[in-house]
């Protein structure tokens, strides 16, 4: 399913560093993932893992369907999902195709590596946060909730 958002497709040259600045406001986790929330068709959706091993954008059918989108937006996938775990100011949108997987979980999106080299993003655990190049050549910083 794609969510029409408007992004310029290049994606500007910066250079993205993790410093010891970034870990001034971190809790002390125990290895926790990086969970974000993002606005989708209008809508925040809460507990958006950043799936650093994750080959697909996966939308649950539950979030689909709170989110009121179309099913005509809908098409058949004939692929195998593999390895499948169901368990600021500055801003950039984009369009997403997701992978719409009928399947509980306690995560409404699973954003992998096809948005983050799309976006040119970074996440770290560590740092529990994502780091991307803005459009205006800038470095935006997305915090875990």
């Amino acid at each position: 399913m794609v969510v029409e958002v408007q992004q310029a497709e290049l994606i500007p040259d910066v250079d993205l560093t993790f410093t010891k600045a970034d870990l001034q406001d971190v809790v002390p986790h125990d290895n926790n993932p990086v969970v974000i929330s993002l606005v989708i068709a209008g809508r925040r959706v809460h507990r958006v893992l950043m799936d650093q091993e994750g080959s697909a954008d996966v939308m649950f059918l539950t979030t689909f369907n709170q989110l009121q989108l179309s099913t005509d937006q809908l098409r058949p996938y004939t692929g195998c999902l593999y390895g499948f775990a169901g368990d600021g100011v500055s801003s950039c949108t984009a369009s997403i195709r997701y992978l719409v997987v009928n399947a509980l979980s306690a995560y409404n999106i699973l954003l992998g590596r096809p948005t983050f080299n799309r976006l040119g993003a970074v996440p770290s655990t560590r740092h529990m946060m994502v780091k991307l190049p803005s459009l205006d050549g800038a470095v935006s910083t997305i915090n875990s909730n």
